[in-house]
Formats: structure tokens, sequence, C-alpha cells
């Protein structure tokens, strides 16, 4: 099976206005080109710099140059309209989801499940056991019905309040 063409919703935006109007079918793919790592970064600016205001001018940091850092792409059809990073911690088997971002023309499409799952499945097949999140408290329940369990209390992560929060990756090693 070939690999899809990721249309970028900010250099084609036409494009991703014909994707909307349409019942299309959601996939992710691992950012595998410096274009669709360029496309991960601009939707993560777009959410957490522009919109949300959780960083000044990039959500950029030392985890983005790190070779075990897996950079996912959400797609509707072919445009990216979500991302999501992940990365293997010091402990073995830790992994970390983090910078899950929806631009939000597509949040009603249903990219941020199949964005958490494929995190998740992405971490257990290459050796992850436990993944951990912060994660804002409006999409705590979002994570409890995918399966995670909260950490703890609510403690400042960025400068605002999350919730700590991990799901067992060894149920979904084997696929």
């Amino acid at each position: 099976m070939s690999r899809v063409a990721v249309v970028s919703p900010f250099s084609r935006p036409a494009e991703a206005e014909a994707a909307l109007r349409r019942d299309l079918e959601v996939a992710c793919v691992i950012a595998a080109t410096s274009e669709e790592l360029e496309i991960h970064h601009e939707i993560r600016r777009r959410v957490f710099v522009v919109e949300q205001g959780f960083f000044e001018l990039s959500d950029r940091d030392e985890h983005d140059g790190d070779p075990a850092t897996v950079h996912v792409l959400g797609l509707y059809g072919p445009v990216a309209g979500g991302a999501v990073r992940i990365y293997p911690l010091g402990e073995p088997g830790l992994w970390k989801g983090d910078r899950l971002a929806v631009l939000p023309a597509f949040r009603r499409r249903g990219l941020g499940g199949p964005l958490v799952r494929f995190a998740v499945r992405t971490a257990a097949a290459r050796g992850g056991r436990r993944m951990i999140a912060h994660v804002q408290p409006p999409n705590v329940r979002f994570f409890e019905h995918l399966g995670w369990e909260r950490v703890g209390e609510p403690t400042e992560y960025v400068g605002r309040p999350h919730q700590l929060m991990a799901i067992d990756l060894r149920p979904f090693a084997a696929g």
C-alpha cells in the first residue's frame, strides 16, 4: 500500500477547505520528510503559540531535535489537521506523549482519538511499557475514555494547570 501524499492546510488552503466539506477517512502517519515535519511544527505553533498562548514564539524544544522523538501527523483525507509527538524518557520503557494539537477546523473531524491511539501503539511497538502525558483539565475525560488514568493531583506544567496521566503500553505491544 502506498503512502498518501500529505497536503499542507497552510500552503494549500483551498484543498484543505474542499476536504472539510467531504466525509473523508482519518489516518495517522509519522512525519517522514522535512516538509511533513514543518507541517507538524506549524500545526503545533498555530495551536500552542497563536491560539492558546502557551509559548511566546515557538513550542519547539530539545526533544524536537532528538532522533528518538517521533513526530506524528493526523490526516483528514490527505490534509494534515493534527499533530502529536512522543519520545522515550530516561527510565527504560517509559515514554512521554505531548504537544497533541488539532487545528480548530479539524476538531470535529475525529483526529484526536486516532492521534492518541497511534502514539500509544507506536511507543508500544518501540519497546514502551508505560506512557505519560500532561493533559489540560478540559481534556482529562477524553483521555480517560481512551484508557488513560490520572496520576496524582493536577499540577502546573508550562505555566498552566495540567493533569499527569498514564497508560500501560503492554497490551498494545502485540499489535
